[in-house]
Parts: structure tokens; sequence; C-alpha cells
């Protein structure tokens, strides 16, 4: 059976702008028929704790002498990484927090980012993710535009993309909705008309891409 890991990461669990496009590609991906499966984890209600020690930044033959790893964090890992492991596309919402990804979502990639294990320990290592889609609904507050004074402040979609492209080799697909506050912020008000439309035409990607990918 076709398997989506769905992974939001937003705190807002009413209103998220990235919940609701992860949602639209969700849906389109169950109605391509009983088969498709989902397997979710939402990484606000039932966050993942930040890396117990720094030990499991690596695999078990590669730990410093002496490092000791609780075997509940070990196991823990494990599951995280055996879960992604079993997916055939993974589906990732990923607001913009202070400029870069949810605390939330970075112990996720902290759990799964183990070198020698789903990225090479060193040049020409295995990459058993590689080709695998990956899908990330990028919801902004702001806007970020080329030529501007916030132009580059987004640094949540390159560690995503430098995680799960460069280091997994997976087929990265960014999908991004910008000024998602302009519809609660009057000084904003501006740019209304341009967030829905953002909103609309990434939400309308994402369905077609669930319609195509796995």
């Amino acid at each position: 059976m076709p398997t989506l890991l769905h992974l939001d990461s937003s705190a807002d669990l009413d209103r998220g702008r990235s919940r609701a496009l992860t949602a639209a590609f969700a849906d389109a991906w169950r109605a391509r028929g009983a088969d498709y499966t989902v397997v979710y984890r939402d990484l606000q209600s039932d966050p993942l704790p930040h890396l117990e020690t720094a030990a499991l930044h690596w695999p078990e033959g590669a730990r410093p002498a002496g490092a000791i790893v609780p075997a509940a964090a070990a196991a823990l890992q494990q599951e995280i990484i055996d879960e992604l492991l079993a997916a055939d596309v993974l589906l990732v919402g990923a607001p913009l927090y202070n400029y870069t990804v949810p605390s939330t979502l970075k112990a996720w990639l902290d759990r799964v980012h183990v070198p020698g294990v789903l990225t090479p320990a060193e040049p020409g290592g295995a990459q058993p993710l590689a080709g695998r889609p990956a899908v990330v609904a990028v919801t902004r507050g702001g806007t970020y535009d080329d030529g501007t004074a916030t132009a580059g402040w987004d640094h949540g979609s390159p560690v995503l993309s430098i995680i799960l492209g460069n280091a997994f080799g997976m087929e990265v697909r960014i999908v991004t909705a910008s000024a998602t506050l302009a519809e609660r912020l009057p000084a904003m008000a501006a740019l209304r008309d341009r967030a829905a439309a953002e909103f609309d035409a990434a939400a309308a990607t994402l369905r077609s891409l669930a319609r195509e990918v796995g």
C-alpha cells in the first residue's frame, strides 16, 4: 500500500495555514483509493523531546567511547527513523517561526539526521531515501521578495532542502504561501489579496502533487 508520512508542526491547531495546506495534500492522496494510507504525526500536539544526549547524533557504532544513551531515547529515535523509511512519500507542514522552522520540527530533524543511517557518513555512502518524494508546505507570515529588505530571511526552507534533499537524497518540492498574517494584521491589509491568491495557488499545487507522486 502506498504510504504517506504526514507531519504537521504549526502551533496553531485551529487556523494554521500550513495545516490547511498539508490537509489539502493528504485529502487528495486519500482520494486516490483505499490503498493510499496516511501515517500522521502532529509534532505540536505530541512533541518529540530534544535530543537527550549528543551521542544520538551518531549511530551506535560511531558514538564516542563511554557514551551513555538512555534505552528509551534510542528506541524513540529508531521508531522515528523506521517510520520515515516505511513511507513512500513525506509531507511536511513547515510554518516560518522567527525566520526558521518551528523547534518541534527541528527536534524531528535532529532525530532522523544520523550519518551512516539515512545520510552518508562519508562520500558515496548509502542514502536509503534517495529519490523518494518529499513535499513541504511552507507558510510565511510576511514577504521575502527579491530586492526587498527581508529577501533571504527565510532560513527554514533551506534547512529542509539541505537535510531532505542534499543529505537524504529525496526529491524535494517546496510549496510556499506568503503574507499569511495579512488577514489578521491591519498593517498588512494591502497584502490580503496577494495572500489569498498565494494560498489558493499553493493548495492547488499540493492537490495536483498528491495525485502524481508515490
